[in-house]
Protein backbone atom coordinates (compact mmCIF):
# COMPACT_ATOMS: atom_id res chain seq x y z
CA UNK A 1 0.00 0.00 0.00
CA UNK A 2 1.88 3.47 -0.92
CA UNK A 3 1.83 6.16 1.50
CA UNK A 4 -0.12 9.11 2.29
CA UNK A 5 1.15 11.91 -0.45
CA UNK A 6 0.91 14.86 1.92
CA UNK A 7 1.19 17.26 -1.21
CA UNK A 8 -2.44 15.78 -2.26
CA UNK A 9 -3.35 16.64 1.49
CA UNK A 10 -2.44 20.29 1.73
CA UNK A 11 -4.24 20.89 -1.36
CA UNK A 12 -7.58 18.89 -0.06
CA UNK A 13 -7.42 21.18 2.42
CA UNK A 14 -6.87 24.75 0.74
CA UNK A 15 -9.92 23.75 -1.09
CA UNK A 16 -11.96 22.56 1.94
CA UNK A 17 -11.28 25.14 3.54
CA UNK A 18 -12.14 27.88 0.57
CA UNK A 19 -15.37 25.50 -0.35
CA UNK A 20 -14.38 27.21 -4.73
CA UNK A 21 -11.94 25.41 -6.43
CA UNK A 22 -11.65 28.29 -8.79
CA UNK A 23 -10.66 30.50 -5.88
CA UNK A 24 -8.11 28.19 -4.34
CA UNK A 25 -6.65 27.64 -8.03
CA UNK A 26 -5.71 31.61 -8.20
CA UNK A 27 -4.67 31.52 -4.39
CA UNK A 28 -2.56 29.08 -4.98
CA UNK A 29 -0.98 29.99 -8.67
CA UNK A 30 -2.18 26.83 -10.27
CA UNK A 31 -4.64 25.79 -12.91
CA UNK A 32 -7.93 23.88 -12.09
CA UNK A 33 -7.54 21.09 -13.58
CA UNK A 34 -4.21 20.58 -11.75
CA UNK A 35 -5.93 21.39 -8.53
CA UNK A 36 -8.29 18.92 -9.20
CA UNK A 37 -6.34 15.53 -10.24
CA UNK A 38 -4.25 16.44 -6.77
CA UNK A 39 -7.41 15.90 -5.20
CA UNK A 40 -8.81 13.11 -7.41
CA UNK A 41 -5.55 11.60 -6.21
CA UNK A 42 -6.28 11.49 -2.72
CA UNK A 43 -9.36 10.20 -3.57
CA UNK A 44 -8.24 7.19 -5.18
CA UNK A 45 -5.84 6.53 -2.32
CA UNK A 46 -8.36 6.80 0.68
CA UNK A 47 -10.89 4.92 -1.35
CA UNK A 48 -13.75 7.71 -0.68
CA UNK A 49 -15.09 10.67 -3.04
CA UNK A 50 -14.24 13.81 -0.22
CA UNK A 51 -16.54 16.46 -2.08
CA UNK A 52 -20.25 16.89 -3.54
CA UNK A 53 -20.73 19.44 -6.09
CA UNK A 54 -24.13 21.76 -6.04
CA UNK A 55 -23.67 24.61 -8.68
CA UNK A 56 -20.69 26.06 -8.28
CA UNK A 57 -20.18 25.18 -4.71
CA UNK A 58 -18.24 22.35 -3.19
CA UNK A 59 -19.31 20.65 -0.05
CA UNK A 60 -17.36 17.96 1.73
CA UNK A 61 -18.65 14.29 1.93
CA UNK A 62 -18.80 12.99 5.30
CA UNK A 63 -15.52 11.21 4.33
CA UNK A 64 -14.30 14.52 3.29
CA UNK A 65 -15.34 16.21 6.80
CA UNK A 66 -13.07 13.21 8.45
CA UNK A 67 -10.71 13.46 6.28
CA UNK A 68 -10.60 17.49 6.76
CA UNK A 69 -10.44 17.44 10.57
CA UNK A 70 -6.91 15.03 10.55
CA UNK A 71 -5.58 17.60 7.59
CA UNK A 72 -6.27 20.03 10.57
CA UNK A 73 -4.55 18.06 13.32
CA UNK A 74 -1.83 17.05 10.87
CA UNK A 75 -0.74 20.42 9.53
CA UNK A 76 -1.27 21.67 12.67
CA UNK A 77 0.78 19.52 14.21
CA UNK A 78 3.80 20.40 11.80
CA UNK A 79 3.13 24.18 12.83
CA UNK A 80 3.86 23.24 16.75
CA UNK A 81 7.03 21.16 15.76
CA UNK A 82 8.40 24.54 13.89
CA UNK A 83 7.91 26.05 16.66
CA UNK A 84 8.79 24.02 19.36
CA UNK A 85 11.45 20.92 19.09
CA UNK A 86 10.29 20.50 22.70
CA UNK A 87 6.58 20.15 22.33
CA UNK A 88 5.85 16.32 21.38
CA UNK A 89 2.26 16.97 20.85
CA UNK A 90 -0.50 14.38 21.47
CA UNK A 91 -3.25 13.75 18.51
CA UNK A 92 -6.42 16.17 18.62
CA UNK A 93 -9.58 15.56 17.12
CA UNK A 94 -12.38 18.03 16.75
CA UNK A 95 -16.18 17.59 17.83
CA UNK A 96 -18.72 20.31 16.97
CA UNK A 97 -21.67 20.87 18.86
CA UNK A 98 -24.73 22.63 17.99
CA UNK A 99 -27.12 23.68 20.72
CA UNK A 100 -30.50 25.49 20.56
CA UNK A 101 -29.90 29.51 21.47
CA UNK A 102 -32.54 29.35 24.50
CA UNK A 103 -30.79 26.10 26.16
CA UNK A 104 -30.19 25.69 29.55
CA UNK A 105 -26.39 26.56 29.78
CA UNK A 106 -26.07 24.70 32.69
CA UNK A 107 -27.64 21.46 30.90
CA UNK A 108 -24.94 22.14 28.25
CA UNK A 109 -21.98 21.79 30.30
CA UNK A 110 -23.52 18.52 32.33
CA UNK A 111 -23.34 17.15 28.79
CA UNK A 112 -19.94 18.52 27.82
CA UNK A 113 -18.35 17.41 30.60
CA UNK A 114 -16.56 14.02 30.00
CA UNK A 115 -14.79 16.39 27.80
CA UNK A 116 -14.15 19.25 29.38
CA UNK A 117 -10.54 19.78 29.61
CA UNK A 118 -9.11 16.93 27.90
CA UNK A 119 -5.73 18.19 25.87
CA UNK A 120 -6.45 15.94 22.68
CA UNK A 121 -9.67 17.63 21.82
CA UNK A 122 -11.11 20.22 20.68
CA UNK A 123 -14.32 21.49 20.81
CA UNK A 124 -16.28 23.87 18.53
CA UNK A 125 -19.58 25.17 19.61
CA UNK A 126 -22.26 26.55 17.70
CA UNK A 127 -25.59 27.71 18.71
CA UNK A 128 -28.92 28.77 16.77
CA UNK A 129 -32.59 27.89 15.91
CA UNK A 130 -33.72 24.30 15.90
CA UNK A 131 -33.81 24.09 11.77
CA UNK A 132 -30.63 25.90 11.33
CA UNK A 133 -28.90 23.17 13.51
CA UNK A 134 -30.53 20.21 12.21
CA UNK A 135 -29.52 21.86 8.85
CA UNK A 136 -25.76 22.00 10.20
CA UNK A 137 -25.94 18.42 11.22
CA UNK A 138 -27.12 16.97 7.90
CA UNK A 139 -24.49 18.86 5.76
CA UNK A 140 -22.53 17.42 8.23
CA UNK A 141 -20.74 20.81 9.82
CA UNK A 142 -21.80 19.01 13.04
CA UNK A 143 -21.35 16.24 15.01
CA UNK A 144 -24.12 16.51 17.40
CA UNK A 145 -26.96 18.67 18.15
CA UNK A 146 -28.57 19.25 21.54
CA UNK A 147 -32.57 20.26 21.83
CA UNK A 148 -34.94 19.99 24.13
CA UNK A 149 -37.41 18.50 21.88
CA UNK A 150 -36.71 15.41 19.61
CA UNK A 151 -36.90 16.22 15.71
CA UNK A 152 -39.16 14.70 13.05
CA UNK A 153 -36.93 11.83 11.41
CA UNK A 154 -37.95 9.81 8.15
CA UNK A 155 -36.08 7.98 5.19
CA UNK A 156 -34.57 11.76 3.87
CA UNK A 157 -33.24 13.10 6.77
CA UNK A 158 -32.38 9.82 9.53
CA UNK A 159 -31.96 11.55 12.63
CA UNK A 160 -31.38 10.13 15.38
CA UNK A 161 -32.31 11.28 19.04
CA UNK A 162 -31.22 10.28 21.98
CA UNK A 163 -32.78 11.14 24.96
CA UNK A 164 -29.91 12.39 27.50
CA UNK A 165 -31.72 14.23 30.25
CA UNK A 166 -34.65 14.68 32.17
CA UNK A 167 -35.61 16.83 34.99
CA UNK A 168 -38.84 17.84 36.97
CA UNK A 169 -40.39 21.36 36.22
CA UNK A 170 -41.11 23.83 39.51
CA UNK A 171 -41.63 27.04 40.37
CA UNK A 172 -38.53 28.53 40.79
CA UNK A 173 -38.61 32.31 42.57
CA UNK A 174 -36.98 34.49 45.42
CA UNK A 175 -36.95 33.93 48.99
CA UNK A 176 -39.64 36.57 49.58
CA UNK A 177 -42.56 35.05 47.74
CA UNK A 178 -42.80 32.55 50.89
CA UNK A 179 -41.15 28.78 51.87
CA UNK A 180 -41.02 26.03 49.65
CA UNK A 181 -43.63 23.64 49.73
CA UNK A 182 -46.10 26.27 49.84
CA UNK A 183 -49.69 25.41 48.61
CA UNK A 184 -49.41 25.27 44.57
CA UNK A 185 -52.44 26.75 43.69
CA UNK A 186 -51.80 29.46 46.14
CA UNK A 187 -48.71 30.32 44.76
CA UNK A 188 -50.15 30.93 41.64
CA UNK A 189 -52.59 32.68 42.05
CA UNK A 190 -51.00 35.16 44.70
CA UNK A 191 -48.12 35.72 42.21
CA UNK A 192 -47.18 36.25 38.33
CA UNK A 193 -45.90 33.74 36.70
CA UNK A 194 -42.90 33.99 33.85
CA UNK A 195 -43.17 31.36 31.23
CA UNK A 196 -41.95 29.68 28.69
CA UNK A 197 -43.36 30.62 25.13
CA UNK A 198 -46.22 29.30 23.64
CA UNK A 199 -43.99 26.98 21.29
CA UNK A 200 -42.29 25.25 24.34
CA UNK A 201 -43.48 21.64 25.32
CA UNK A 202 -43.39 23.21 28.87
CA UNK A 203 -45.56 25.54 28.18
CA UNK A 204 -48.49 22.88 26.87
CA UNK A 205 -47.84 21.07 29.98
CA UNK A 206 -48.52 24.18 32.31
CA UNK A 207 -51.20 25.81 30.31
CA UNK A 208 -53.10 22.09 30.58
CA UNK A 209 -52.25 21.96 34.76
CA UNK A 210 -54.20 25.40 35.27
CA UNK A 211 -56.60 24.00 33.20
CA UNK A 212 -56.81 21.14 35.61
CA UNK A 213 -56.46 23.42 38.68
CA UNK A 214 -59.06 26.04 37.48
CA UNK A 215 -56.30 28.82 37.85
CA UNK A 216 -55.91 31.84 35.75
CA UNK A 217 -52.37 33.05 36.48
CA UNK A 218 -51.02 36.54 35.87
CA UNK A 219 -48.43 36.81 33.26
CA UNK A 220 -45.30 38.43 34.08
CA UNK A 221 -43.55 37.82 30.93
CA UNK A 222 -43.35 34.97 28.08
CA UNK A 223 -39.97 34.21 27.34
CA UNK A 224 -38.01 31.89 24.86
CA UNK A 225 -34.93 31.60 26.35
CA UNK A 226 -33.78 30.11 29.47
CA UNK A 227 -31.52 32.22 30.87
CA UNK A 228 -33.70 35.42 30.43
CA UNK A 229 -35.86 33.99 32.29
CA UNK A 230 -33.50 32.80 35.14
CA UNK A 231 -32.28 36.79 35.06
CA UNK A 232 -35.96 37.94 35.54
CA UNK A 233 -36.46 34.89 38.31
CA UNK A 234 -33.51 36.93 40.35
CA UNK A 235 -34.90 40.33 39.54
CA UNK A 236 -38.04 39.28 41.30
CA UNK A 237 -40.10 39.89 38.27
CA UNK A 238 -42.21 36.94 39.09
CA UNK A 239 -42.16 32.78 39.67
CA UNK A 240 -40.58 31.06 36.81
CA UNK A 241 -41.35 27.63 35.66
CA UNK A 242 -38.52 26.04 34.87
CA UNK A 243 -36.12 22.59 35.35
CA UNK A 244 -34.06 23.56 38.49
CA UNK A 245 -31.12 22.97 36.92
CA UNK A 246 -31.05 26.00 34.82
CA UNK A 247 -31.11 27.86 38.14
CA UNK A 248 -28.58 25.37 39.81
CA UNK A 249 -26.20 27.92 40.93
CA UNK A 250 -28.65 30.09 42.68
CA UNK A 251 -30.31 27.61 44.17
CA UNK A 252 -27.19 26.62 46.06
CA UNK A 253 -26.39 29.97 46.80
CA UNK A 254 -30.33 30.43 48.24
CA UNK A 255 -30.74 33.34 45.88
CA UNK A 256 -33.78 31.30 44.57
CA UNK A 257 -35.86 28.85 45.75
CA UNK A 258 -37.91 25.96 44.20
CA UNK A 259 -41.04 26.40 45.90
CA UNK A 260 -42.90 22.98 44.52
CA UNK A 261 -42.21 20.66 41.41
CA UNK A 262 -45.00 21.52 39.05
CA UNK A 263 -47.43 17.64 39.15
CA UNK A 264 -46.37 15.89 35.83
CA UNK A 265 -44.28 18.44 34.11
CA UNK A 266 -41.33 17.54 32.82
CA UNK A 267 -38.46 18.97 30.49
CA UNK A 268 -36.65 16.01 28.27
CA UNK A 269 -32.95 17.06 26.65
CA UNK A 270 -32.13 14.94 23.69
CA UNK A 271 -28.52 14.63 21.65
CA UNK A 272 -29.12 14.70 18.17
CA UNK A 273 -27.30 12.76 15.38
CA UNK A 274 -27.49 11.46 12.08
CA UNK A 275 -26.83 8.01 10.96
CA UNK A 276 -23.28 8.02 9.51
CA UNK A 277 -20.49 5.22 8.02
CA UNK A 278 -18.01 7.65 10.24
CA UNK A 279 -19.45 8.60 13.64
CA UNK A 280 -17.34 10.58 15.48
CA UNK A 281 -15.59 8.66 18.22
CA UNK A 282 -15.99 11.47 20.53
CA UNK A 283 -20.06 11.49 20.71
CA UNK A 284 -19.79 7.93 22.09
CA UNK A 285 -18.61 8.94 25.67
CA UNK A 286 -21.01 11.89 25.80
CA UNK A 287 -23.72 9.61 25.39
CA UNK A 288 -22.64 7.00 27.67
CA UNK A 289 -21.76 9.29 30.42
CA UNK A 290 -25.42 10.93 30.51
CA UNK A 291 -26.59 7.68 30.24
CA UNK A 292 -25.34 6.70 33.12
CA UNK A 293 -26.28 10.02 34.34
CA UNK A 294 -29.84 8.84 34.14
CA UNK A 295 -29.09 5.44 35.85
CA UNK A 296 -27.92 7.07 38.87
CA UNK A 297 -31.24 9.47 39.38
CA UNK A 298 -33.95 7.00 38.49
Amino acid sequence: MSELNYHHLRYFRAVAHDGNLTRTAERLNLSQSALSIQIKNLEERLGHALFERRGRQLYLTEAGRIALDHADTIFSAGEELVETLKETGRTRRAIRIGALATLSRNFQMEFLRPILGRSDVDMILRSGSTSELLGALESLNLDVVLLNQAPMADSVTPFVAQHVYQQRVSLIGKPDYGEAGTDLAGLLTRHPVILPTLESGVRSQFEALVERLGIVPQVAAEVDDMAMMRLLAREGAGLAVLPPIVVKGELEAGSLIEFDALPGMIENFYAVTTRRRFPNPLIRPLLEASQNTRSDRT
